[in-house]
């Protein structure tokens, strides 16, 4: 029996027999099975004769407006005439509602995709769908296999950082009574820094065998293909990097580079007070005064705020100038990074790099020494990153993603459901659901 009424309804395989307005203002919906092939025993697959009785289910649906629908499903009881069949008599049943079936298969694919697709966590889908959490999570697993199943796209430049799982866990040794970290857990990630793949892939830990042990698990095509990979400024990643990508170059981000160079001021900062000054340094020092405007960049200052910031600390003394010093030295580090994208010759590159390290070793400041060191040391790969341009800036926002949506879901206890989430959630423009109007 199909009608507009079951048209309307769009569950194939049952027709509406008539819909009652319940006393609370929803409605209820008896429904017929309307397949033919619910007479096939399951088991043997003869298709049955005999009807043993009827029984009554109510399984749960996708909602329909406001109040919602309720069925009842009155369905048919068989006796299965194969007599070789070890199931004597079974129940109707359609793809969309199986047998003891208490929700439908699209109210279940559903819940799956809202957390696959449209980033919801998975309480937050139960609530909305009237479902328990073990389902929602068990549907969002099925779902998200066609995410993890998919091939990896084309990857020129890659990008790996690491991103903290949970905080770090201290506990107090009662012999001794010291505190030592017993837990301190990090995740890392591998993404497409200059596609729109998203969020290739996560591994527990940061170590140089936790990286290669992903990047086995790749094709070796797919290997083959990158040319470059974005880090920031660790040794353990460059040696991973080495080994399982020797054909691929290391470009460095310029953003953990002036951030090494900013953390160089802030040091020299509490060095020159500390020692001058016998101290902490407080409000009404001068360099406590321009601390803020010494980690800015010269362009973001106007006029009146370098003054503010530059006549005080000249007219302090050694502080002053010992500061003033370390920040000519960030900013001939900045100046040279700037030559990224600007398709700047080696000569310029050189001259650049020549004044930043003859600046630097004429300050005789043992931490602007060191930033020079550090950037000598790490040369090859800041040269990459001004060749090119590459930066590691879709994985800084990719590990903001990713702290967003642990601090949606109140934390994860499952390292496995975490990393699962987050890949789904992250590659969700990769395919076509977060596109604007």
């Amino acid at each position: 029996m199909v009608n507009d009424t079951t048209l309307l309804l769009d569950l194939d395989g049952v027709s509406v027999m008539r819909v009652e307005r319940l006393q609370c203002g929803g409605r209820r919906v008896h429904l017929a099975t309307a397949d033919a092939s619910a007479r096939a025993c399951p088991a043997c697959g003869v298709f049955a004769t005999r009807v043993k009785g009827w029984a009554t289910t109510r399984p749960r649906d996708l909602p329909y407006g406001e109040s919602g629908l309720e069925f009842v499903w009155h369905k048919r009881r068989w006796w299965c005439r194969e007599t070789a069949c070890p199931r004597r008599s079974f129940t109707e049943q359609i793809e969309q509602i199986p047998a003891g079936a208490r929700i439908t298969g699209r109210l279940r694919a559903a819940s799956g995709r809202r957390v696959r697709d449209a980033g919801s966590t998975v309480i937050q889908t139960a609530r909305d769908l009237h479902l328990s959490w073990p389902t929602v999570m068990n549907a969002f697993r099925t779902a998200a296999r066609e995410v993890v199943g998919a091939p990896l796209p084309e990857v020129e430049v890659l990008g790996i950082d690491e991103t903290r799982r949970g905080r770090t866990r201290w506990e107090q040794d009662p012999d001794t009574g010291k505190w030592k970290m017993t837990r301190d857990r990090w995740h890392t990630g591998f993404v497409d820094a200059l596609g729109s793949g998203g969020l290739l892939g996560q591994v527990e830990g940061r170590t140089v065998a936790d990286v290669l042990a992903w990047l086995s698990t790749t094709p070796l095509t797919w290997r083959k293909a990158i040319r470059y990979v974005a880090i920031d400024m660790s040794a353990v990643y460059r040696s991973a990097i080495r080994t399982g990508l020797p054909e691929a170059t290391v470009v460095v981000d310029h953003f953990h580079v002036v951030q090494l160079a900013n953390k160089m001021l802030s040091l020299v900062r509490r060095r020159t007070t500390a020692e001058i000054r016998g101290r902490r340094g407080r409000a009404g020092d001068p360099e406590w005064k321009a601390r803020r405007r010494l980690l800015r960049n010269r362009e973001d200052l106007d006029h009146e705020q370098f003054e503010r910031m530059w006549n005080p600390l000249l007219d302090e003394g050694k502080i002053g100038q010992t500061l003033l010093t370390a920040w000519i030295a960030k900013e001939s580090l900045r100046t040279l990074l700037a030559l990224a994208r600007t398709d700047a010759g080696r000569n310029q590159v050189g001259h650049a790099r020549w004044k930043f390290l003859t600046w630097c070793a004429d300050a005789d400041i043992p931490e602007v020494r060191t930033l020079a060191a550090t950037v000598d040391r790490w040369w090859p790969e800041i040269q990459a990153f001004i060749d090119t341009g590459h930066s590691n800036a879709k994985s800084e926002g990719i590990n903001r993603v990713i702290k967003l949506v642990a601090r949606h879901a109140f934390g994860f206890r499952n390292a496995d459901n975490q990393r699962l989430r987050t890949r789904c959630v992250t590659t969700r423009r990769a395919r076509g659901h977060l596109r604007t109007a």
